[in-house]
């Protein structure tokens, strides 16, 4: 007697020799569109490969951090280290307005890099009034809130080539990130096929 070799049904019919290829007109629906061919009973479809994504480069130790802030998150940031600033040149420097505006620099180049991109018009919007906020420990008031406000309004008038400095730093920044921005859009449009 005789015996056969079996195979579980779960791998499918055994094929010994390859299909054809279908001709080009048969692999064309009626309307131009590919059509499916139907698989032979019994065959399973292979599962498609899981791509998984390439793991994040770690920093490097030389570079500068670069976060993405929300537009609330940009004007807390500014707002905070210039009142944090405010506070040291009161402390260190006897409440020196020129110290404060010189800091306020580097703070409105950085608030204007780190805004993300859907948030970059509001850099230079926060800007200023981080400046106002940063003032509040440094300027000189006689007392009281109406003194205290007076001496706010002074400082604001007297070191306004400061503000007006650093509001237009972070918004030529923003321009230029702007621009970039539109032209990699359109590069990456004029390349994608229609």
């Amino acid at each position: 007697m005789e015996q056969y070799r079996t195979r579980p049904a779960q791998y499918g019919p055994r094929r010994d020799r390859p299909r054809p290829p279908l001709p080009p007109q048969a692999k064309r629906g009626a309307g131009g569109g590919s059509v499916r061919t139907a698989r032979p009973p019994g065959q399973q479809r292979r599962p498609a490969p899981v791509r998984r994504p390439a793991p994040a480069p770690a920093p490097s130790a030389g570079r500068m951090p670069n976060p993405r802030l929300t537009g609330l998150g940009s004007g807390l940031f500014c707002a905070v280290v210039m009142f944090l600033l405010g506070a040291l040149c009161a402390a260190l420097s006897g409440a020196s307005l020129t110290a404060y505006g010189v800091l306020f620099l580097p703070v409105c180049v950085l608030t204007a890099l780190w805004v993300r991109r859907g948030d970059l018009m509001t850099a230079p919007v926060v800007v200023p009034i981080a400046f106002a906020v940063g003032l509040l420990p440094v300027a000189e008031g006689d007392g009281g809130v109406g003194g205290r406000l007076m001496g706010l309004v002074t400082a604001l008038a007297t070191q306004a080539g400061w503000l007006y400095g650093g509001t237009l730093i972070a918004g030529l920044i923003v321009i230029v990130r702007r621009i970039r921005l539109v032209h990699r859009r359109r590069t990456a449009g004029a390349r994608t096929p229609v």
